[in-house]
């Protein structure tokens, strides 16, 4: 008599088909729904907000000589949005607005890539 019951391995090898199905699906939704992070621990991380008017570029030589009065032309039109910095990394486009008194920002537009996988 044989140690293998070779009628019988067929059965068991049939079994691996469901399995390997299974195992494939799962693998699918896994892809296609990430698992959900926690990321409330940086709720409380302070970020330095900036809103940048316009910026342009000087030779140090002009700079120098510039004195009370002076105007330096800076490339952006007036009327365009203004860019909105977190920690020096562009995070939108906005507006200026007046809320209780004080200057604020309306978000015109947030760039695409700036927090995606990080919306809470």
């Amino acid at each position: 008599m044989n140690e293998f019951d070779v009628d019988n391995m067929d059965l068991e090898l049939d079994g691996l088909d469901d399995l390997d199905d299974q195992l494939m699906e799962e693998a699918i939704a896994m892809e296609e729904k990430p698992p959900a992070r926690d990321l409330s621990f940086f709720h409380n991380i302070p970020v330095d907000v900036t809103l940048e008017v316009a910026s342009t570029k000087l030779m140090l030589g002009d700079l120098m000589q510039l004195s009370s009065g002076a105007v330096i032309e800076l490339e952006k039109v007036a009327g365009e949005p203004l860019d909105v910095k977190v920690n020096g990394q562009m995070l939108a486009s906005a507006e200026v607005v007046v809320v209780n008194g004080k200057y604020g920002i309306k978000l015109v537009d947030i760039v695409d890539d700036v927090l995606n996988g990080f919306r809470l």
